[in-house]
This record gives C-alpha cells, sequence and structure tokens, in this order.
C-alpha cells in the first residue's frame, strides 16, 4: 500500500519541460537577477550586447549544465525596469514539450500537435508562431521548396512547408 501511495504522490521531472510560460525551473515571471538562484547548480553567464557580434538589444544570459554544456539563452526585456525574460533561445535537444516537439522535431510535429498562430516570410528563413506554448521556430528557406526560397514578400502558408522541414531555432517568447 505505501509503494502505491509513494508512486502516486511522484512528481514528473520538468527539468527539461517546454510549457506555456516556462521552460523547467524558469518562469515567464522571472526577471534577469533571479537566474543566479534558479539555477544555482548550473552556471550563468552574462554576455553583454557589446560583445555580440549582432545587437540582441541588451544583455543575455547562457545557461549552461553543470560539465558545460550550453542549455539555453536568455534574453530579458530591454523595456521594463524589472529586466523580465523575454525570450529564450533553446540550444539543448532534452528541451521538450509534454507532446515531445523539441529542437531536433520537424515541421509535421508542429501541425500534428499544434495550432499554427502565424507563418511569417524573411530573406533566408520562415518563422512558425505557436502562441499556445509561447514559440516561435525559425526554419531555413533551404528546407522549402524552390519556388518559395527567394521571394520574401510572398505569402507562405503551412501546406507549402514540406514535413521534413527541420528547425533552423526553436525560441519562446514572452
Amino acid at each position: 500500500m505505501c509503494l502505491l501511495l509513494a508512486c502516486g504522490c511522484a512528481k514528473k521531472d520538468t527539468t527539461f519541460l517546454i510549457s506555456k510560460g516556462a521552460i523547467g525551473a524558469l518562469k515567464n515571471t522571472n526577471n534577469a537577477s533571479q537566474l543566479d538562484s534558479i539555477f544555482a547548480a548550473d552556471s550563468v553567464v552574462k554576455r553583454s550586447s557589446k560583445e555580440d557580434i549582432v545587437y540582441t538589444g541588451g544583455d543575455s544570459f547562457l545557461i549552461y549544465e553543470k560539465g558545460g554544456k550550453h542549455l539555453f539563452t536568455a534574453t530579458p526585456s530591454s523595456k521594463d525596469t524589472l529586466k523580465l525574460i523575454e525570450t529564450i533561445r533553446i540550444i539543448d535537444s532534452r528541451y521538450k514539450t509534454d507532446k515531445g516537439l523539441g529542437l531536433e522535431s520537424t515541421f509535421k510535429d508542429i501541425r500534428d500537435n499544434y495550432t499554427i498562430s502565424g507563418i511569417q516570410n524573411s530573406i533566408n528563413s520562415v518563422v512558425v508562431f505557436v502562441n499556445e506554448i509561447d514559440a516561435f521556430i525559425t526554419i531555413d528557406k533551404k528546407e522549402l521548396p524552390a519556388n518559395l526560397r527567394y521571394d520574401s514578400n510572398i505569402k507562405i502558408e503551412a501546406v507549402q512547408i514540406p514535413d521534413t522541414a527541420k528547425f533552423k531555432y526553436f525560441m519562446l517568447g514572452w
């Protein structure tokens, strides 16, 4: 009987879970000053925007697992004084949603499990928005049919993106 109670009360490990408003222990209500305490067992490295090759509009924080593996990069808002985390770039493929969507997923995984909120066409990529998990996924245009690769003004629909299209970037935006 005790064994059944112990199994029923066991918490699910959410260390690498992506959900609406959260990635692992980090929530959309956390600010940059809390990163050191949230990831006390890991390493938090502050990178100044001056060190960035591409200006991001502010500082970012690289979160490394104990042992040196880069987990993700968090960028706080440069607009508010609280410095709430605004964007997350997922680096480690162990981060996944409860439906299995992660960095190594394909467009089919999005289409089969989520509602696509929008698709934005840019010069070298398309960005797929999935509001139900606060995600925006970048797919390189090299993954698209040739007739969609060279015109950043045409509207790209979900049915035009191949199921096998791989993710270039998996980002969360709060």
